[in-house]
């Protein structure tokens, strides 16, 4: 695999792009995926990867669900 695009890794000051992103990635992943803010910006992890404490939750999407779990 090549390197990854310049942006690959960038977090959104626009929450609704960061939803977005997260209900996409828990459907591909099939797993329960988390919104999170840090420093003013929104980023998206699957849950298991996020640390306690490491940053404010936002919302989660659980792919097994038609809503957000959060």
């Amino acid at each position: 695999m090549g390197p990854f695009p310049d942006g690959a890794f960038t977090m959104s000051h626009d929450p609704s792009v960061a939803r977005s992103h997260a209900f996409q990635l828990a459907q591909t992943l099939m797993v329960p995926v988390t919104v999170f803010r840090s420093n003013g910006a929104f980023g998206v992890l699957p849950f298991a990867e996020l640390d306690d404490g490491e940053a404010e939750l936002i919302a989660e999407f659980d792919p097994f669900e038609t809503r957000p779990a959060r």
